[in-house]
C-alpha cells in the first residue's frame, strides 16, 4: 500500500474529540493545504511557547497558578506536535526492502564514528 492510498490524520479533532481523517489522492487539494497550514501554525506556536516556558521556569518568583497554566498550554502543544509527527510519519514512503538485498539492519557506522 502506498502512502497516498492511506487516510491522512488531520491536525484537529472532531467535535467529540476523536481524530479526523482525510481520504484523498490529491495532495494539493483545499483540505490538504488547510491541514498543512494548520500543522505549520501548530508547530510555530509550540516553538514560541517553548521559548516562553524557558523564561517562566527560570523565574524563581513564578506563581504556581502561572506554572499550572503553562503546563496546560505545553500539554496541548505537545499533543498537537505528536499528532503532526504521527500524520507525517504515516505519509512517508515505505522503504523497498527487496531492493537492498533484504538487509533489515539499517545504516551501520564504524565504531570509530563514536569516538
Amino acid at each position: 500500500m502506498t502512502a497516498h492510498d492511506e487516510l491522512r490524520l488531520l491536525p484537529w479533532s472532531g467535535p467529540d474529540g476523536k481524530p479526523c481523517f482525510l481520504s484523498t489522492d490529491e495532495s494539493g487539494g483545499h483540505l490538504s493545504r488547510l491541514a498543512d497550514n494548520t500543522e505549520a501554525a501548530q508547530l510555530g506556536l509550540a516553538g514560541e511557547l517553548l521559548k516562553h516556558a524557558l523564561e517562566v521556569i527560570s523565574d524563581e518568583e513564578t506563581e504556581p497558578d502561572e506554572l499550572r497554566l503553562l503546563a496546560t498550554k505545553l500539554t496541548r502543544a505537545l499533543r498537537d506536535a505528536l499528532r503532526v509527527a504521527e500524520s507525517r510519519g504515516h505519509r512517508l514512503p515505505t522503504p523497498d526492502r527487496s531492493a537492498g538485498g533484504g538487509n533489515d539492519e539499517g545504516l551501520r557506522l564504524p565504531a570509530a564514528s563514536f569516538g
